[in-house]
């Protein structure tokens, strides 16, 4: 029997990973790969098979279920600490030094969020998500994600999602948390479809009312919080894989353009490194153009007047 020595495949492991940072930062969707034969004189031939293409989440997808049995194969350690459910609650009252890393998602089980989710994954931050179901978001994301369940109108339970958040991201729109029990956040991104409300008319516009009316009290309330804060109006969401088309920030493009939802996640994800001095309000739908650095894509929106 061939043996392979720990070197090689330390090298193999550091390959797969270097992998898939590059393929989360082009444009093009890689092919499966599929066997590594070792031959008899040690060396080794990887052989690939192209059957079906992949998109971006599916590959975070997979790295999420093979990473933990590669590392468990190899001996090396877990990239996170596993999640303790048995873990007694910790105290209420927390230093107001605390270090603020990590990221919570609200809504955490939902399309959106799980999509904002994986887009967070391939970024070196500490996610924490509000769920409904634990155990399920557990199985999902194992331990790149500190999943909570609780009522969000129960103080003690808020301070305990919100130990250590610095950003919020709300993928849906919906924000129920009160202005006065965010202290220590640092920026709130919500994702709204306010504009695709806004510009239905007719049997449309009265099917939509109650969700506009919604979209609007969540983005005043956001707005009134007194934190800063980044809405994305985007456009209509649409069930295409998210990576094939450019995007487009004029104004009014949310209310008649459409966008991947897998894009809208992607979008999200990116506001985390522009963060405003007060508020920030930007359209985006798919387009033509094509974004390499998107802090300075974002900045620059900022800075336009009537943003």
């Amino acid at each position: 029997m061939a043996l392979v020595c720990s070197s090689t495949l330390s090298s193999i492991l550091s390959l797969q990973s270097h992998h898939l940072l590059l393929d989360s930062q082009t444009s093009t969707t890689p092919f499966r790969s599929s066997f590594l034969f070792i031959n008899t004189d040690n060396s080794f031939s990887l052989v690939c098979h192209a059957k079906k293409k992949l998109t971006f989440f599916d590959q975070i997808l997979d790295y999420i279920e093979g990473g933990p049995k590669l590392r468990k194969w190899y001996g090396a350690p877990d990239l996170l600490p596993k999640d303790d459910t048995n873990t007694q609650d910790e105290e209420d009252d927390y230093p107001e030094d605390e270090i603020r890393d990590a990221v919570l998602v609200t809504d955490g089980d939902s399309e959106m969020g799980q999509m904002v989710i994986l887009s967070l994954i391939v970024k070196p931050t500490r996610i924490k998500a509000l769920v409904k179901d634990k155990r399920a978001a557990l199985e999902a994301f194992g331990t790149y994600v500190e999943s909570m369940t609780g009522d969000t109108s129960d103080n003690r339970f808020l301070k305990k999602a919100l130990r250590g958040v610095r950003t919020i991201i709300c993928p849906n729109v919906w924000f129920s948390f009160q202005c006065w029990s965010l202290q220590g956040v640092q920026h709130i991104i919500l994702l709204s479809q306010l504009s695709v409300y806004s510009g239905k008319s007719g049997i449309q516009s009265m099917m939509k009312s109650n969700a506009k009316k919604l979209a609007e009290q969540d983005e005043s309330v956001l707005k009134s919080s007194g934190i800063p804060y980044t809405i994305i109006r985007t456009g209509a969401f649409q069930d295409t894989a998210g990576g094939n088309q450019g995007f487009t920030f004029d104004q009014g493009c949310a209310a008649s353009g459409s966008i991947s939802k897998e894009d809208a996640a992607f979008v999200c994800v990116q506001a985390l490194d522009c963060v405003p001095q007060s508020g920030f309000i930007f359209e985006v739908a798919n387009g033509q153009n094509q974004v390499s650095d998107w802090k300075q894509c974002l900045t620059a929106l900022m800075e336009k007047p009537n943003q």
